[in-house]
């Protein structure tokens, strides 16, 4: 069986019932998907890449629990545990779920983004958030300018956002 399949059931059973943040993850992981096969990322790239998509956010949970919050800093935190123990039931190697909890660890951080891996995570889950969070193309173009590195990324910002490209 796939273990990227066994890590999306995983979540979907992780969050049953929260079906926002199950439609978030899922949007966040099609893009990271997307974007890194287009970016033609190696194969041990683009499957830590698609695990840490589905679990970027597993943190919230724990987070909106201990602080009230969901902000970006307790997600950090609280993210990577939790991580670590879903995938530990899992057939995922240490070392996939080491940079998994890494990229969980720092995916509100968008400074000194290190690999390709990280990169793709913070623009799939901007392309999610800007559409979900009902921003403008004013703040979808800075956010592109400022953030957005792969070409297929930034293509896909302009669909979403044809007047942020102009």
């Amino acid at each position: 069986m796939n273990p990227v399949s066994l890590v999306q059931r995983a979540m979907l059973a992780y969050y049953a019932g929260d079906a926002r943040r199950i439609q978030h993850f899922l949007k966040v992981y099609a893009y990271a998907k997307a974007i890194g096969e287009l970016e033609s990322l190696d194969a041990a790239t683009q499957f830590c890449l698609e695990i840490a998509a589905l679990t970027h956010d597993i943190g919230i949970r724990n987070s909106e629990r201990l602080y009230g919050s969901a902000s970006g800093t307790y997600q950090q935190l609280e993210g990577p545990p939790e991580a670590q123990r879903l995938l530990a039931a899992l057939p995922i190697d240490p070392a996939v779920t080491e940079r998994v909890c890494w990229l969980i660890a720092h995916h509100h951080t968008y400074r000194d983004i290190q690999g390709l891996d990280y990169q793709i995570l913070v623009e799939a889950d901007f392309l999610v958030n800007l559409v979900e969070d009902g921003l403008d193309a004013a703040t979808a173009r800075h956010t592109g300018e400022t953030l957005f590195k792969t070409q297929t990324g930034k293509f896909f910002l302009s669909c979403l956002y044809p007047s942020a490209s102009e």
